[in-house]
């Protein structure tokens, strides 16, 4: 796959948004329920990102999200820069819209403060006039709100601090013919225009809509300017608008790849002699469809021909902090891990119920959207109190509105090499015990795990190590791996224990060697 290609981020990075700094491309994306939350990513050339930090690092009311709050959490974001400082609106569409703000992308965030409270608002915009005066541009969820389809706008104070006056309906998609799901606005001025580009028809099917007017509070023209038609791209909608050094312009979008959740594409822009945009290769005077192949954006550009490139994956445990690649299901406690010895240690977290969709202790990273292998090395260190405790497991698990996880289970009749599955409406997992490599259940056990993902989401798990007969990458099941809510599957590490809450399980852990990702014959 060459180097350029579309989507230039397969993997689930949900609503970009995207600003330039100096010769350099910021991006953000939701996160929803995952912590730490509001991933910020950098290139140089809008096709090679790197993941350098996550801007939330739990997300707020923090009780609240002490448990997975699946399709809650961090929607549709906005990064923005006014007088020095960056701002990061993001909204919660059960608690509000709230602001972050910066000396530099990078960081350091500040705290989350809650600008405008409510349900159902989503996907906000700040905007700076001319005269100073700010504003905010957001959607609606009908789930909470009970409308949708509608963008409205009210003022703020310029440090995006308090309301200074109630949202009101600027473009109502009901007025417009064949217009549904209208949401995810993005505001900006030029050209003495006040333009939204906003997506509409709903996540999977949608397409990109830009609206314009003289006066912010409209009325507004409109057209649809980027559309699947005769591509592989469904859905190609929401996101950024950004120039690039040399006077360039691109459209950095996603498209709904179900298990693999939204990617991210990049399509030039043109505007015509009134204006308007232009994106992707011409369907006709107005629309445009997505392009396969990022162009160059100017004549010394080598990297044509190379292949696929992403933000790394692996990690070999020698820092003392976490990767930014990695996110928990719900806000983490600080008991939970340990790393900086090329291993990590995780806590045998409670879990009363046995469900890993209730648990937060899960340690994952977005599934892949192109053929993944995955290997990690689990170890099970002696102990003398299983019987006081109750059953442990430990393991990778491939995550999603069903799961399925391969590892070790230790019990009273000793410790098993075993995988297990869950329906997507499941209650109870079905478990399969492969090897009992231990009828010791205070022993120690080690297992190499390996997990590889085909083109379509298929997951194949698979074992070696002490007790399998020298077997090498025994297998043990195949998953089709499915999306989460709002999100693509995951890829994740858990340790866990059916015992009730309370036990202090803090020394109890389960001990995970280098993680290793190839992706499609490459380090990743």
């Amino acid at each position: 796959m060459e180097h350029r290609a579309n989507p230039v981020l397969d993997a689930d990075w949900p609503d970009p948004d995207v600003i330039r700094v100096g010769d350099e491309f910021w991006m953000i994306a939701s996160s929803f329920q995952r912590a730490p939350g509001l991933p910020v990513l950098r290139s140089t050339n809008l096709v090679d990102w790197e993941h350098i930090t996550n801007a939330l690092p739990a997300l707020v009311p923090t009780e609240h999200y002490a448990l997975p709050r699946h399709g809650s959490g961090v929607w549709a974001p906005s990064l923005r820069e006014h007088d020095g400082t960056f701002f990061l609106v993001y909204p919660d569409p059960d608690h509000g819209i709230f602001v972050l703000d910066a000396p530099h992308p990078s960081g350091p965030w500040s705290a989350p403060r809650l600008l405008l409270p409510g349900h159902g608002l989503i996907d906000p915009c700040p905007l700076w006039d001319d005269d100073g005066r700010a504003y905010l541009v957001h959607g609606w969820a009908r789930s909470r709100a009970r409308i949708k389809n509608r963008l409205s706008l009210l003022e703020v104070t310029p440090d995006l601090t308090a309301p200074l006056s109630t949202s009101q309906v600027i473009i109502d998609g009901a007025a417009i013919p064949d217009m549904l799901t209208l949401e995810g606005p993005k505001a900006y001025r030029h050209d003495d225009w006040y333009w939204i580009y906003a997506p509409a028809g709903g996540v999977a099917d949608g397409y990109q809509v830009v609206f314009r007017s003289r006066d912010l509070h409209g009325p507004y023209e409109h057209r649809i300017v980027l559309e699947q038609d005769s591509t592989p791209v469904n859905g190609p909608h929401q996101g950024a608008l950004v120039e690039d050094p040399a006077g360039g312009w691109w459209f950095v979008h996603f498209q709904d790849r179900d298990v693999f959740g939204r990617v991210t594409h990049v399509q030039p822009v043109r505007f015509d002699a009134e204006g308007w945009p232009h994106m992707g290769e011409r369907i006709d005077d107005v629309r445009g469809r997505p392009v396969a192949v990022v162009p160059p954006r100017d004549a010394d550009d080598d990297a044509v021909g190379e292949p696929y490139r992403e933000p790394w994956r692996s990690d070999d445990f020698r820092s003392a902090e976490l990767h930014p690649r990695w996110h928990w299901q719900a806000n983490p406690q600080t008991q939970w891990w340990r790393t900086g010895t090329g291993r990590l240690d995780l806590a045998f977290a409670p879990s009363p119920r046995g469900d890993l969709r209730d648990q937060g202790a899960i340690l994952g990273q977005q599934m892949p959207g192109r053929p993944s292998d995955w290997t990690v090395q689990l170890h099970l260190p002696g102990t003398a109190t299983t019987s006081a405790i109750g059953p442990e497991r430990a393991g990778i698990v491939v995550l999603g509105y069903s799961y399925a996880w391969a590892g070790l289970r230790r019990d009273a009749d000793g410790i098993a090499l075993v995988h297990s599955t869950m329906e997507s409406d499941g209650t109870d997992e079905v478990m399969v015990v492969h090897r009992l490599l231990s009828s010791d259940p205070d022993a120690e056990a080690s297992v190499h795990l390996h997990v590889t993902v085909d083109a379509k989401g298929r997951a194949s798990f698979a074992a070696a190590g002490t007790g399998l007969d020298g077997q090498r990458d025994m297998l043990l099941a195949d998953w089709q791996a499915t999306k989460g809510h709002w999100i693509g599957a995951e890829i994740g590490l858990f340790a866990t224990v059916t015992s009730p809450m309370g036990h202090d399980l803090s020394e109890r852990r389960a001990s995970f060697g280098p993680v290793t990702v190839r992706r499609e014959g490459r380090d990743a």
